[in-house]
């Protein structure tokens, strides 16, 4: 099965739990997203790789237009769903990859991405796309899981996250993401950094994880370096911390 294949079968499963999860339905980076947004009038939105929409929602009611755009097609009627049951209906749908955008040039105000980039076959790409599709003056903002600076820490995060997720490519450093908006035509800043608590049962339940893997993860936990457990706050049943950051390019 292909790389794309995976993660629109992942997340096409999955799509119900997403859109439930209190860790994608809540936080303080959806009011960053709605403020950002309520500041450009009429606004235009791409949301890519919106997954259960949860961005989506939070803009919508201060943008004219927004695109909840994903690979998987039942994350997609799960977004059209919860988005009628809302009454929000500048919201509309539309499937596709992050590499191949199906809209003209310089169509939109923004582009947002909340946790979604780490799934991305070709980042590069598609940033070069979200460049092509916003107009001039566009802005962007996304919000993913960060990888870490030291390489212990690093490449015990991408394991972890790779064991629990088939689909997991990269998360990527803070430096990383400069670069690449900067290789794409962006200036690029980190605008915030935090950390999320996460719950290890209701993590892999909502990703369908295998057994064998969630084993696995727990085997990786245990035997992990104390600065590794220390630094992602490890707990007794395998919860721990998570890095995120949020990205203002434009």
């Amino acid at each position: 099965m292909k790389h794309h294949d995976q993660v629109a079968d992942a997340f096409g499963s999955t799509a119900a739990a997403y859109l439930t999860s209190q860790t994608h339905a809540t936080g303080a980076d959806l009011r960053t997203l709605a403020e950002s947004i309520a500041a450009t009038p009429g606004a235009t939105v791409l949301d890519m790789g919106c997954g259960a929409g949860h961005a989506s929602f939070a803009v919508a009611p201060h943008a004219r237009e927004v695109v909840a755009y994903d690979i998987a097609p039942q994350m997609l009627a799960t977004v059209a769903g919860a988005a009628h049951e809302r009454g929000l209906a500048n919201i509309r749908t539309q499937q596709g990859a992050a590499e191949a955008l199906p809209f003209d040039d310089h169509g939109f105000d923004w582009v947002i991405s909340r946790m979604s980039a780490h799934h991305w076959h070709d980042v590069p790409r598609a940033l070069a796309e979200v460049r092509r599709v916003l107009k001039p003056g566009g802005k962007v903002l996304f919000i993913d899981i960060a990888g870490i600076d030291h390489p212990l820490l690093d490449t015990h995060i991408q394991a972890i996250e790779l064991l629990r997720d088939g689909s997991h490519i990269r998360d990527y450093r803070a430096d990383e993401w400069v670069a690449l908006f900067a290789a794409a035509g962006f200036n690029a800043s980190i605008r915030e950094r935090w950390r999320i608590d996460i719950e290890f049962s209701s993590w892999v339940a909502r990703m369908r994880t295998p057994q064998a893997r969630v084993v696995a993860i727990h085997s990786l936990w245990d035997h992990a370096p104390d600065e590794v457990r220390q630094y992602f706050d490890v707990q007794q049943d395998g919860s721990f911390k998570l890095d995120a950051l949020m990205i203002d390019a434009h």
